[in-house]
């Protein structure tokens, strides 16, 4: 059982903390002198979080509704920050199977289902604030990662649809969805652009470049920090987010 935070201290959940652009939310929530509840699988890189940053862990899969339900139920945070997500196989469409193109549907798209339903269903207290991680992808989509842009694009839609229903319920609740640029910060971000430039016949360097300033944690962190922060100045839904900062998607 993870126990409750004092009511002076507010308390962020962040899904795939452990590494690459989560862990950079994690830091820079942790900062901000939030207590933080990080929920990833990989039990060492979550220890490895832990001992660095003093953070509290919880080992599950995030697309497990029964996990997700006991944890918000736990944590009732006053940030929740769903970033975690399944790197794709990268291969073209005809190269995938059923099973490997819908792959990120069903731990992407049902991780933001799942724990936004949770957040809905509790509710969590007014003034709680739901930022979901989708990807530039879901603008663009990526021939290269079977379902991978729909499934972000869908978690856009999810994201959307739950702050509709919190406003028509009043219950007080704020949602983002943030698209963060292809960068080399993360597993997945550096398969992706070695197979784009491969196809392209580019250098991964060059290839990157398409990107602009590349997005880094720290840059993703304080993101997120200034949305929770200074809510008055975000208004709108989306946003993508780049080695430049946000910009705001209407």
């Amino acid at each position: 059982m993870i126990q409750e935070s004092s009511k002076e201290t507010k308390t962020a959940l962040v899904t795939g903390g452990s590494r690459g652009l989560g862990r950079g939310i994690v830091e820079a929530l942790v900062a901000r002198k939030m207590n933080v509840v990080t929920v990833a699988r990989d039990e060492r890189r979550l220890a490895t979080l832990a001992r660095d940053l003093g953070v509290r862990t919880v080992a599950a899969d995030v697309a497990d509704e029964v996990a997700a339900g006991r944890i918000m139920q736990d944590v009732q945070p006053d940030l929740l920050v769903l970033n975690a997500g399944a790197a794709p196989l990268m291969r073209p469409l005809h190269l995938h199977t059923w099973a490997s193109f819908s792959e990120n549907w069903e731990s992407d798209t049902k991780a933001t289902f799942v724990w936004i339903r949770e957040a809905l269903l509790l509710p969590l207290r007014p003034g709680s604030h739901v930022i979901v991680v989708s990807s530039g992808a879901a603008l663009q989509g990526s021939p290269l990662s079977g379902g991978y842009a729909g499934a972000k694009r869908a978690q856009w839609f999810v994201a959307e649809y739950a702050a509709d229903e919190a406003k028509r319920l009043g219950l007080g609740l704020r949602f983002h969805c943030l698209l963060p640029a292809l960068n080399p910060s993360t597993d997945l971000g550096k398969a992706a652009i070695s197979a784009y430039s491969k196809r392209l016949g580019l250098s991964d360097e060059e290839y990157a470049k398409r990107f602009g300033p590349p997005l880094t944690p720290a840059i993703m962190g304080q993101a997120v920090v200034d949305l929770h922060e200074d809510g008055g100045r975000w208004s709108e839904l989306a946003y993508r987010i780049g080695g430049a900062g946000l910009a705001a998607l209407k």
